[in-house]
């Protein structure tokens, strides 16, 4: 089960680098939702559906994909835990080098919660107002 889990959760991390909404679908339970740790403008917690959305808008804020450079995978049950860099470029010609450790639990199958852990400082600053920009409600947490 760990070896399964583990490709559904870098899927879904290679689905959301290139913004490609379907395919990262494919890997979230109906009852998903993730959780951006932190005290910034990005953090806090988006249903399934606002997931999707986010990733959708992520085509025009960071046409370069995030181009994660994974440093570890450690998958264990229903747990899945994925370290990696991000080296974009967003939409205003601005870098977006990020560290991240996202933390996945599945349920048969297909990624039930994702914790979010990076530097919501540097999001804050770079991503979030793009996301304004659109006229997007995409960052905050419900």
């Amino acid at each position: 089960m760990s070896e399964a889990n583990k490709k559904v959760a870098l899927e879904f991390l290679d689905a959301m680098s290139v913004a490609d909404v379907q395919r990262q679908e494919r890997c979230l339970a109906p009852d998903a939702f993730t959780i951006t740790k932190g005290f910034g403008k990005v953090s806090g917690r988006r249903d399934r559906a606002t997931m999707l959305a986010t990733v959708g808008a992520f085509k025009e804020i960071v046409p370069t994909g995030f181009r994660p450079k994974i440093e570890k995978v450690i998958a264990e049950g229903d747990n899945v835990v994925i370290e990696f860099e991000g080296n974009a470029v967003l939409g205003n010609g601005k870098p977006y080098c990020n560290q991240y450790v996202f933390v996945f639990t599945l349920k048969d199958g297909k990624i039930k919660q994702l914790n979010e852990y990076f530097c919501t400082i540097l999001a804050d600053e770079t991503i979030y107002p793009l996301l304004m920009q659109k006229g997007e409600k995409l960052a905050h947490g419900s």
